[in-house]
Protein backbone atom coordinates (compact mmCIF):
# COMPACT_ATOMS: atom_id res chain seq x y z
CA UNK A 1 0.00 0.00 0.00
CA UNK A 2 1.46 3.09 -1.18
CA UNK A 3 0.56 6.23 0.80
CA UNK A 4 0.62 9.98 0.17
CA UNK A 5 0.35 13.47 1.52
CA UNK A 6 -1.82 15.69 -0.63
CA UNK A 7 -4.80 17.92 -1.24
CA UNK A 8 -8.49 17.30 -1.17
CA UNK A 9 -10.74 20.07 -2.38
CA UNK A 10 -13.33 21.15 -0.49
CA UNK A 11 -15.55 24.59 -0.84
CA UNK A 12 -17.55 25.97 -3.17
CA UNK A 13 -17.11 26.92 -6.77
CA UNK A 14 -14.51 29.55 -7.28
CA UNK A 15 -14.10 29.42 -3.27
CA UNK A 16 -11.72 26.46 -2.68
CA UNK A 17 -10.19 25.50 0.44
CA UNK A 18 -7.75 22.13 0.63
CA UNK A 19 -7.08 19.30 3.68
CA UNK A 20 -3.89 18.26 3.63
CA UNK A 21 -4.78 14.55 3.97
CA UNK A 22 -3.53 10.99 4.20
CA UNK A 23 -4.70 8.27 1.23
CA UNK A 24 -3.59 5.66 -0.52
CA UNK A 25 -2.29 6.50 -3.99
CA UNK A 26 -4.67 5.03 -5.98
CA UNK A 27 -7.58 6.33 -3.89
CA UNK A 28 -9.16 9.58 -5.94
CA UNK A 29 -8.35 13.37 -5.27
CA UNK A 30 -11.53 13.70 -3.08
CA UNK A 31 -12.06 10.26 -2.62
CA UNK A 32 -11.17 7.87 0.56
CA UNK A 33 -8.60 8.91 3.22
CA UNK A 34 -6.60 7.49 5.90
CA UNK A 35 -6.48 10.48 7.93
CA UNK A 36 -6.71 14.38 7.61
CA UNK A 37 -3.80 16.09 9.11
CA UNK A 38 -4.48 19.89 8.51
CA UNK A 39 -5.95 22.68 6.29
CA UNK A 40 -4.80 25.00 3.29
CA UNK A 41 -6.94 28.38 2.63
CA UNK A 42 -5.03 29.99 -0.34
CA UNK A 43 -7.97 32.71 -0.37
CA UNK A 44 -6.82 34.77 2.45
CA UNK A 45 -3.86 36.94 2.43
CA UNK A 46 -1.35 35.59 3.60
CA UNK A 47 -2.63 32.10 2.92
CA UNK A 48 -3.40 30.32 6.49
CA UNK A 49 -1.58 26.52 6.59
CA UNK A 50 -2.34 24.66 10.18
CA UNK A 51 -0.91 21.80 9.84
CA UNK A 52 -0.73 18.99 12.78
CA UNK A 53 3.29 18.30 12.76
CA UNK A 54 3.38 15.89 14.74
CA UNK A 55 0.97 13.59 13.05
CA UNK A 56 2.86 14.98 9.58
CA UNK A 57 6.50 14.04 10.83
CA UNK A 58 4.92 10.65 11.73
CA UNK A 59 3.52 9.83 8.61
CA UNK A 60 6.64 11.26 6.88
CA UNK A 61 8.67 8.80 9.21
CA UNK A 62 6.82 5.80 7.83
CA UNK A 63 7.60 6.47 4.29
CA UNK A 64 4.11 8.61 3.21
CA UNK A 65 5.46 10.90 -0.09
CA UNK A 66 3.62 14.42 0.01
CA UNK A 67 2.55 15.67 -3.55
CA UNK A 68 4.59 19.14 -4.47
CA UNK A 69 2.17 21.41 -3.21
CA UNK A 70 2.60 19.56 0.03
CA UNK A 71 6.16 19.18 -0.07
CA UNK A 72 5.94 23.12 -0.35
CA UNK A 73 3.24 24.02 2.48
CA UNK A 74 5.14 21.60 4.48
CA UNK A 75 8.71 23.47 3.88
CA UNK A 76 7.09 26.77 4.65
CA UNK A 77 5.92 25.98 7.51
CA UNK A 78 9.32 24.19 8.76
CA UNK A 79 8.23 20.38 8.88
CA UNK A 80 10.30 19.37 6.08
CA UNK A 81 13.42 20.80 8.03
CA UNK A 82 12.31 19.00 11.06
CA UNK A 83 12.10 15.57 9.36
CA UNK A 84 15.35 16.10 7.99
CA UNK A 85 17.03 16.74 11.28
CA UNK A 86 15.13 13.51 12.95
CA UNK A 87 17.10 11.82 9.93
CA UNK A 88 20.18 12.58 10.29
CA UNK A 89 20.07 12.42 14.56
CA UNK A 90 19.13 8.15 13.78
Amino acid sequence: MAVKIRLKRMGAKKNPFYRLVVAESSAPRDGRFVEEIGTYNPLTNPAKIDVNEERALYWLGTGAQPSDKVRYLFHLQGIMQKFHEQKLQK
